[in-house]
C-alpha cells in the first residue's frame, strides 16, 4: 500500500521511499525514512494535500507525492 492509500487515524511504516534524484533526497530529508511509523492526519476536500505526523511534527504532501512511499499497515 502507498501513503495516499492510507486510511484517515491509521498509522503504517514506512518500507521503501520513491522518486529519484533531488525528490528522493527531499522526502529523507523531511525525515520520510524506511522502518519510520507514520499516521494519516487528515486529506483536503479535493483529495489533494494530504497531512500526515511523522517524528513528532505534521507534514503536508501532494497526493502525487505520497503515491510514491510505500507502507507496511499497523493493525
Amino acid at each position: 500500500m502507498t501513503l495516499d492509500e492510507l486510511e484517515i487515524g491509521k498509522s503504517g511504516i514506512i518500507k521503501t521511499v520513491g522518486g529519484e534524484g533531488p525528490l528522493r533526497c527531499r522526502f529523507l530529508d523531511m525525515g520520510l525514512i524506511p522502518r519510520t511509523k507514520v499516521k494519516k492526519i487528515k486529506v483536503a476536500p479535493l483529495g489533494d494535500p494530504i497531512q500526515i505526523y511523522i517524528r513528532g511534527y505534521e507534514l503536508t504532501l501532494r497526493k502525487e507525492d505520497a503515491e510514491k512511499i510505500e507502507l507496511e499497515a499497523i493493525e
